[in-house]
């Protein structure tokens, strides 16, 4: 009887004792207070999250500045808003998609845009070989090279108001280009109003944007290892094979990106040509961020100059999608690249 009777209480006291011990840790964990578990998931989603966080001033400027104007614009686009209307802009008649059919039909958009697509097109081509030639001239060290990638660098830190007023006052009919045309038996003719307005504004905007070329390809250059010169030089490459093989590979990305800013960058200036050939502009250099200006300040139809606005966002959308398009391409043909 008392043999029988012992084990019960044994194996509740064992129970007890296996309630009251502490849980043994699994193998490969530390042991520690289980009310610190949250607080460590929790920090550690805090800190993860911490990126967003920061990213949220940013975000809201952008919404201000670039989403809440972009909704505007579009919204004025339908509306007949013009001097009469301004005044109360909300209870302005809504026309619809009319402003749209008159911008592409009656305004002389597709003009501009030619105009716009044509002097952009021509100033990049021109600036691309000036700017991969100031590069590859100023890449190797030698004497005074800092002072003279300084110089080079002076058309683009100048304000384009700065550069605009300056060209003009030496393409006026008094001016020093004028004046040493005329000391070579040469008769130019008027370069701010007539048939020299449109190359007047190509020349003053390569010169201008060819820096731009010159500091990316410039820095894509710099990203050529010293073996891969070395390299060249041993298998004893000429200097265009060299050029052509070895170092524009390096150049492909910098470059493609170059020309899609620089063409971004001149259908969209309106500095230049307004501060260049000012109010009313000739006819050859209105382009479409200045018949935009015009329609709106000069003749006060702000509903078609919306219009005509959304139009050339949607213009300038095309080939940055394109080129968006292409680089995401080119990563998923990448090795280790997504698909």
């Amino acid at each position: 009887m008392t043999t029988a009777s012992n084990p019960a209480p044994k194996t509740r006291l064992a129970a007890r004792a296996a309630g009251r011990a502490p849980a043994q840790p699994a193998p490969g964990t530390q042991a520690g207070p289980p009310s610190q578990v949250p607080d460590k998931r929790r920090r550690g989603m805090s800190e993860r999250n911490r990126p967003l966080w920061m990213l949220i001033p940013g975000g809201v400027l952008m919404v201000v500045v670039i989403v809440v104007p972009l909704i505007l614009g579009v919204y004025i686009s339908f509306l007949d808003l013009d001097q009469y209307t301004l005044r109360q802009w909300l209870s302005a008649p809504f026309i619809g998609v009319a402003n749209y059919v008159e911008a592409i039909v009656q305004s002389g958009i597709f003009r501009s845009v030619w105009l716009s697509v044509s002097y952009s097109a021509i100033a990049t081509i021109v600036t691309l070989p000036l700017g991969i030639a100031a590069a590859v001239a100023t890449q190797n060290r030698f004497r005074g090279r800092a002072l003279v990638r300084s110089v080079f660098l002076i058309p683009y830190v100048l304000p384009g108001f700065v550069v605009a007023t300056v060209w003009r006052t030496m393409f006026q009919p008094g001016g020093i280009i004028t004046t040493l045309l005329h000391h070579m038996g040469v008769n130019p003719g008027l370069f701010l109003n007539g048939p020299n307005t449109y190359w007047v504004l190509v020349f003053v905007q390569i010169w201008s944007s060819w820096p731009f070329i010159y500091l990316l390809a410039l820095s894509g250059l710099q990203g050529v290892d010293h073996e891969v010169h070395e390299a060249a030089a041993l298998d004893g490459a000429l200097w265009w094979t060299k050029l052509r093989y070895v170092i524009f590979p390096y150049l492909k990305g910098p470059i493609s990106l170059a020309v899609l800013i620089g063409m971004l960058n001149h259908i969209n200036n309106f500095t230049l040509p307004y501060v260049l050939f000012g109010l009313p502009a000739p006819n050859d250099i209105q382009v479409l961020p200045y018949l935009t200006y015009a329609t709106s300040f000069e003749s006060f139809r702000f509903g078609l100059s919306a219009a005509m606005a959304v139009v050339s966002l949607i213009l300038i959308a095309i080939p940055l999608f394109v080129y968006l398009r292409a680089v995401k391409l080119d990563d998923a043909e990448t090795p280790g690249g997504r698909k």
